[in-house]
């Protein structure tokens, strides 16, 4: 269909915007636009300068130079509140929800009726919840979604507010497939009343399939904007990483060995979220827990890394090199040589307020429990060492986390995790929010620990990725594991027959 948004004034405009920090531009006099009606997609590698350019537009950050316009008059916006009074509002990658709130209490936030009662505002909440597709109880707690909720609870929360421009950064990261669609269908809705929608994404296909224009940023610069019609996925990650990528949905291709058994699970149980579930996981491998959200696919392995409890009794066995073992704390299953590293990073996976350095120098001292006295050239050494290994981009490795970008952080937690050299490792979803060149080195990374001998267990719920990186795949559905299948068998119909089925 045309774009009938093409010949449109834009609703909000960046002229020349430059964002500096520390000397250094993380923004440097970048164009962009956006206009009503249209789905303008934003790639870029981590670091790029995507998050920051928006955040210009949504009034969370004011550029050091250049210009907000907003209906072609130049704007000061000085706090996200401000923008909304505007109509311009963002979905953050990393959810602002309230925790202790609940999600009808989270939709209204900042928007509360001059009558409290409840009742209404719980019924609103879950007509918009319901009319978006997202199956969610307004009456629950934000504390405990998984993060694929709290992001759908972000997403609705911004339609509620009526919006001239939303600014969505990386929403369907989280999202499954079916979700994923519901997504798309409002987004649809969304042109036809008009609203500007900025589309922050690592997955290219979804730019392609769905937005009218795309803009690529690469260190902080713009390397591209073109209409959808007028590019290709090549073009696109040529302008991203200055380079053409390989294809990373092959298989590693590793030859057969003879498989020693690491982890054994026999009717393992907790309440009704996982239910009577048995597999097993072998050294060298990479055996990847496909299923949707809700199957029980995080909470299985949680309970094997000692941070959920399975029932006390009739709760199962887990066996781990043959020796059966029940760990009450992640410690212990971490000294075991057990390591769980988590989908969410910003709430579990690292100290944000810490360098990069000490982050990664923790994860050594738990490993190296002898060591009396911190030392800063060990942990220097350290974070050196794993720098070089993960391809770990900063300033310096002095530099706080929550300055770092998302891969990088991602990289930082992963370092972190590895240092402790594990012989189980379970990585949930370990690219979400993560740029297509970040992506193939961390999928490099996990082959290469399998390779190592390591026992891996990658939870995914990205098909192409599960299919790219797994030697087995262990399908989840209603609490337990439903089908095994070997990878060179599998497809993406089979994988999601056996999910929904």
């Amino acid at each position: 269909m045309p774009d009938v948004s093409a010949n449109l004034a834009p609703v909000v405009a960046l002229r020349s915007a430059t964002k500096s920090y520390g000397g250094v531009n993380a923004v440097e006099a970048v164009d962009f636009d956006v206009r009503p009606g249209e789905i303008h997609c934003l790639v870029g590698e981590n670091g790029a300068g995507k998050s920051t350019l928006c955040k210009m537009m949504a009034g969370v950050v004011q550029p050091s130079s250049g210009a907000v316009e907003i209906d072609g008059i130049e704007a000061q916006l000085s706090s996200p509140a401000d923008a909304l009074r505007r109509g311009i509002t963002m979905v953050f990658q990393e959810t602002s929800l309230v925790p202790t709130m609940t999600v009808a209490q989270n939709l209204h936030l900042g928007r509360e009726p001059i009558a409290t009662a409840l009742r209404p505002v719980f019924i609103n909440a879950q007509q918009l919840l319901q009319s978006m597709g997202f199956h969610i109880d307004p009456r629950s707690v934000v504390a405990r979604l998984s993060a694929a909720q709290k992001q759908m609870v972000e997403i609705a929360r911004a339609v509620l507010h009526d919006a001239r421009v939303i600014i969505f950064d990386e929403p369907t990261a989280t999202l499954t497939p079916e979700e994923k669609q519901h997504f798309f269908s409002l987004l649809e809705r969304l042109k036809r009343r008009s609203v500007a929608v900025v589309f922050i994404s690592h997955a290219i296909e979804e730019c392609l399939e769905h937005g009218d224009r795309i803009t690529v940023m690469r260190d902080g610069k713009k390397t591209l904007t073109s209409p959808i019609s007028e590019t290709s996925r090549q073009a696109v990650i040529r302008s991203m990483v200055g380079r053409d990528i390989a294809d990373a949905s092959g298989r590693a291709g590793r030859p057969a060995v003879k498989r020693r058994r690491v982890l054994s699970v026999q009717n393992l149980t907790m309440g009704e979220i996982v239910k009577n579930t048995s597999f097993t996981v072998f050294a060298g491998e990479v055996t990847c827990m496909a299923g949707l959200i809700g199957s029980g696919r995080t909470e299985t392995m949680k309970i094997v890394a000692g941070a959920l409890k399975r029932n006390l009794v009739q709760g199962g066995v887990i066996e781990l090199d043959g020796q059966p073992v029940r760990y009450r704390v992640p410690a212990q299953a971490v000294r075991d040589g057990v390591i769980y590293i988590t989908e969410d990073r910003k709430l579990n996976g690292f100290f944000e307020l810490m360098s990069a350095a000490d982050n990664i120098y923790t994860g050594w001292l738990v490993a190296n429990r002898q060591a009396i006295l911190t030392s800063r050239g060990r942990a220097a050494d350290v974070s050196r060492d794993w720098f070089s290994r993960l391809h770990i981009r900063a300033i310096n490795p002095g530099v706080k986390v929550n300055r770092m970008s998302g891969g990088n952080q991602q990289k930082v937690v992963i370092a972190k995790s590895l240092v402790q050299k594990p012989r189980l490792v379970i990585f949930d979803e370990p690219t979400r929010g993560v740029d297509v060149g970040a992506i193939s080195e961390i999928h490099a990374f996990i082959r290469q620990l399998a390779s190592d001998g390591i026992a891996v267990v990658v939870i995914s719920s990205y098909l192409p990725e599960v299919l790219a990186l797994s030697d087995r795949i262990l399908v989840c559905r209603g609490g337990r594991v439903v089908e095994e299948m070997d990878a060179a068998s599998a497809t993406e119909e089979r994988i999601m027959f056996a999910a929904i089925h």
